[in-house]
């Protein structure tokens, strides 16, 4: 089992292949981050790509090269991955960091660290758009009031609000949105998660 390809190979933009099929969409801000990025702390997360130069993952790092007028940009080649494992990989590299949280306590810190330095905070990924980091809602008014669905039957849904930083409402809306479309159980999605 080939668990690490053992080299990074320079290759021309040119020659590169995005995968028709990638679901993952790349708008001008983040490309715009990703440039930015990649000015401040150079290519530093190859492109992925098969044998035949088809790129896996790194389709925004290739589209923010190409706006950069980069003619090669650093890549690793997955040839031991069978057509299908590639495929699956264009989904998984992008979902599997997306199923990370961030310790609010310790980012926070970094971020006022990092701001007290001088260091310009819009080159992190978020812009403009630093998150917020409010203080923990007080539910105990909460405490002394019945529970509107006790009186529910059996089997019928039954609702819990669950709150959002007003810079994550607009992506937690879309995702409940989709997952509603796709037929999914979105609070027992959300209690699995939460048990592991």
């Amino acid at each position: 089992m080939t668990i690490a390809p053992d080299k990074i190979v320079q290759r021309k933009t040119e020659e590169l292949k995005p995968y028709e099929n990638n679901p993952r969409q790349h708008s001008e801000a983040q490309l715009d981050r990703l440039v930015r990025s990649i000015k401040e702390f150079g290519f530093t997360n190859p492109v992925l790509v098969d044998d035949d130069c088809n790129v896996i993952a790194g389709h925004g790092r290739l589209m923010a090269a190409e706006l950069m007028g980069l003619s090669k940009v650093p890549t690793i080649a997955l040839g031991h991955l069978t057509a299908d494992q590639r495929r699956a990989y264009v989904i998984a590299d992008n979902q599997l960091a997306l199923n990370s949280t961030w310790d609010d306590d310790v980012l926070q810190s970094e971020l006022q660290a990092l701001g007290e330095s001088g260091f310009d905070l819009s080159l992190l990924g978020w812009g403009d758009d630093l998150p917020t980091f409010a203080e923990e809602p007080d539910y105990s008014a909460l405490d002394d009031l019945d529970d509107p669905t006790s009186e529910l039957s059996d089997g019928v849904m039954k609702a819990i609000q669950i709150e959002f930083r007003p810079e994550d409402y607009d992506e937690a809306n879309a995702l409940v949105s989709a997952a509603r479309k796709r037929g999914e159980y979105v609070g027992m999605k959300l209690i699995e998660v939460l048990a592991a």
